[in-house]
Formats: structure tokens, C-alpha cells, sequence
């Protein structure tokens, strides 16, 4: 009789002792995730796009309208080098991305022309910038201020880059749209895929969140791991489209991905002098 209720106490303990963790590695994460955002979140800012594009459907003439949109970008030098998703600057390529293989839709033509850049850092100062590095096959924008900056921007460092695994949980730092007062925002994410060839980027979860193209994402310890990107593949089906990446929809041969920090470093070597021309140097 003694031995069944040790046994059923220790059963009771070892579920009491499963409910109290439970709480503790959730408060753990919002902890650490709080830190990471406090200490990053000034090298998350705005980049202001001044759009011109021109939209023409099934071979008729389209109107041109010029638009302007806010995107996140992830400063990574003090000097203000700050990357980007490229499809954030050139809507035409992600429309092009998202219709291949799309025989079923009429035909869809758009061109887009950047004809402005403003980094807006987090007290509202706005920095006339321009693009000086585009990589498309990596979907990467680097845009350098015009004039350079009077004092060191917050920066991340590349160099220290962490690493995740399959089902790791990771923190990701955004700026909101102008609705939400282009508030700094943290969501964590989980790492559903880890991808090595042709480079090495993760992928997330799809369940919503706030996280937008060009958000940085961070280790639980606190290193950067990569930024938020689109991975487009040329598709000869009808891909169809699927629930899910940042809350928006996805197609089978367009996902989002977390494009790793090293794989942004080697890019962004390439990048010229703040001096250089805008868009001269392209892949």
C-alpha cells in the first residue's frame, strides 16, 4: 500500500513539477527576447521608397502611378550600409516571382522604377540614401546615406553570427507601418527548416506574426542569425497559392526565408564606398 502512494506521489509531483516549467522556459524566452530588443532595436529602421510603376494587364496599356512605401532594413555597419529585401525595392520582380507558371491568370506586366531612398532611424531623423549593391539571387538590397552620418549608427555586428537548429525558437525585431505608428516590434519565431545548398538560410514556421521582409533575426543568446528575405524559384506549373509567410499569402515556389548572416556578410563586401554611385555594382 506504502509503495502505490509513493508511486501516485510521485506521479503528482512530476506533473505539478511539468506545469510549473512549462511557464518558466515561456517567461525564459520573453526574458531573453526583451533583452535582444532593447539592445538591437535602433539598427532596425525605416527605408522610405518613392515607387514609380506602371501596371498592364492581358497586352493593354497600363497607367504609372508613383507610390511610396515603408520597408524594414537592417543597418550592419556603423557607417549606415543597410540591408533590405531587394523585392522590397522592385515590386515588379515579386510579381513576376509570384506569377511564374501561372497559366491560368491573364498576363500581368508591371515595371517599377525607385526614384527615392530615406533611412528613418527611431527619433525620426530621415537620411537621404541611395542603393549601391543589389543581389538578386539572394534577394539583397544595401543602400549607404547620402551624406555620412555625424555619429556612428547602431549597427549590428555580422561577424558574431549565431547558428539554429530545426524547431529552435528565435527572435525577430521589425518596425511597423505608419497605422501602428512605425513602432519597434519583437516576435519570436520557430525555426522549421534548416537549408545548406546553394546557401545556407533557415526556414520559418508560417504561423502570423509581425515579422516583415528585411527583419533581423536572433539567437536566444542574443546573436544574429540572418534577415528576413524572399527565395523565388522558377515554377512551369500552376503553383497555386498557400496560407501562410508573415501573416501574407505564399506561392509554392516563392517562401520566405531567413537569409543567414554570413551569407550577408559575403554580399555585402561588395558593396562600394559610400561615394560610389548608386546601383553600379549589381549581380
Amino acid at each position: 500500500m506504502m509503495s502505490q502512494n509513493l508511486c501516485r506521489i510521485s506521479v503528482a509531483l512530476g506533473l505539478l513539477a511539468a506545469t510549473v516549467a512549462a511557464p518558466c522556459r515561456a517567461d525564459e524566452v520573453t526574458e531573453k527576447g526583451r533583452e535582444i530588443f532593447k539592445a538591437n532595436r535602433q539598427a532596425v529602421v525605416i527605408v522610405e521608397l518613392a515607387l514609380k510603376n506602371k501596371v498592364s494587364v492581358g497586352g493593354r496599356p497600363g497607367r504609372s502611378a508613383e507610390v511610396r512605401r515603408d520597408a524594414a532594413g537592417t543597418v550592419i555597419d556603423p557607417s549606415g550600409l543597410t540591408v533590405l529585401s531587394l523585392c522590397s525595392t522592385d515590386p515588379a520582380a515579386l510579381l513576376d516571382a509570384m506569377m511564374s507558371g501561372r497559366e491560368d491568370q491573364p498576363a500581368v506586366k508591371m515595371e517599377s522604377e525607385l526614384s527615392g531612398v530615406k533611412i528613418v532611424l527611431d527619433d525620426g531623423t530621415e537620411m537621404p540614401a541611395e542603393v549601391v549593391l543589389r543581389d538578386k539571387d539572394a534577394d539583397l538590397a544595401f543602400i549607404r546615406p547620402k551624406t555620412k552620418p555625424a555619429a556612428p549608427m547602431a549597427a549590428l555586428n555580422l561577424a558574431n553570427a549565431g547558428k539554429a537548429d530545426v524547431l529552435d525558437q528565435v527572435v525577430t525585431l521589425t518596425r511597423l507601418g505608419s497605422a501602428a505608428g512605425r513602432a519597434d516590434s519583437a516576435s519570436v519565431e520557430r525555426i522549421s527548416a534548416v537549408v545548406t545548398k546553394p546557401r545556407l538560410f533557415y526556414v520559418p514556421e508560417t504561423s502570423a506574426t509581425t515579422t516583415t521582409l528585411g527583419a533581423p533575426a536572433f539567437t536566444l543568446e542574443g546573436k544574429p542569425l540572418g534577415v528576413f528575405v524572399l527565395r523565388s524559384v522558377k515554377s512551369k506549373e500552376n503553383s497555386g497559392m498557400l496560407g501562410g509567410m508573415f501573416g501574407g499569402l505564399q506561392a509554392e515556389n516563392v517562401t520566405g526565408i531567413i537569409l543567414s548572416a554570413e551569407e550577408i556578410l559575403k554580399a555585402a563586401q561588395r558593396a562600394p564606398a559610400g561615394d560610389a554611385a548608386a546601383g553600379k555594382k549589381d549581380r
